[in-house]
């Protein structure tokens, strides 16, 4: 249910809906309002009135509306919320769509548009990891490659905030995902998405998906070293064992290190032609007993920032 508030008894923890002012002033729309500068950005616009989902946040005065309350509550009937998670990972999907298949045909990087677009990802999955990931599980063929790596890019950003990483780092790993996987697309959709065992030839193709992501990556200067270490490196393990350079861990950065953990997570936990979705406990539980592969610590920190509440 939608209402509109004067903006000066806008508070955090109301889902904005819309912001009545150009979007040269206040671009964001649909999200959770979580932080001081989006609020403090909304008093300095030249908008009188915000509209709210009450349904999705705090309603008028900061109270919590009744079908707001049971739906915390009890943790049943959350359609709502879910529905408009789906939406902003569908739209999210689409963008990252267009962008990288605009790299891959040899178009420029926008790396302002990239940073936006994994801000964007990085609160909804701050405010909703769980519904989030949920529904990132939950692929077609055509959207295996977006959806899995907008749920990394979320990933990264909640570990390595739980980390302690710094702002710049945070923000650049939210990036990193969504680009780490774009070596994928040079490969050819028929061995990408096989249901079957793929001969020795297409594993050797598939592996080389981190090198081919890589390489057509550094032909664009603006492109951070770290966005590029994680396109090649996300696949490298502790001991030396990954690919495609066999680094061990004095070799691998944290933020690399952190990628493989999350990119590993998602794939274990994700449906794929070829098998069925692990729940997190045991995939978590798999990793934390590959010490030889994954930091401990990381696996365990994963865990952490997804269990606001319980996931099947």
């Amino acid at each position: 249910m939608l209402v509109k508030i004067e903006k000066h008894t806008l508070r955090k923890g109301m889902f904005v809906e819309s912001v009545d002012c150009p979007s040269r002033e206040f671009a964001r729309r649909r999200f959770l309002l979580r932080s001081d500068q989006d609020l403090a950005a909304i008093l300095r616009s030249s908008a009188t009135e915000v509209a709210i989902n009450v349904a999705l946040g705090l309603g008028p005065g900061g109270r919590q509306s009744e079908s707001n309350a049971s739906n915390t509550n009890t943790g049943v009937d959350r359609g709502p919320r879910v529905e408009a998670v789906r939406g902003a990972i569908s739209q999210s999907a689409v963008l990252l769509r267009t962008s990288l298949g605009e790299l891959v045909a040899g178009g420029s990087v926008d790396m302002v548009r990239l940073a936006n677009a994994a801000e964007e990802n990085s609160d909804l999955w701050s405010d909703s990891a769980v519904i989030a990931l949920k529904i990132t599980r939950l692929k077609s063929k055509d959207e295996t490659t977006y959806l899995h790596s907008l749920a990394v890019s979320g990933m990264m950003t909640l570990l390595g905030r739980s980390l302690q990483m710094d702002d710049d780092t945070v923000r650049m790993l939210g990036v990193a995902g969504l680009l780490h996987d774009i070596g994928k697309l040079l490969i050819p959709s028929e061995i990408l998405s096989k249901p079957a065992q793929l001969t020795d030839a297409e594993r050797i193709i598939i592996r080389n998906h981190p090198e081919a992501g890589y390489q057509l990556l550094k032909t664009y200067p603006e492109v951070p070293q770290l966005v590029l270490d994680i396109c090649r490196l996300h696949h490298e393990v502790l001991d030396g064992s990954g690919y495609p350079l066999g680094l061990k861990q004095k070799d691998l950065s944290l933020p690399v290190q952190l990628s493989a953990v999350c990119d590993v997570f998602e794939a274990l936990t994700s449906v794929r032609p070829y098998k069925r979705p692990w729940s997190t406990t045991e995939a978590l539980d798999w990793m934390f007993a590959r010490p030889h592969h994954f930091d401990r610590k990381m696996v365990i920190r994963l865990g952490s920032v997804l269990s606001d509440e319980p996931i099947s």
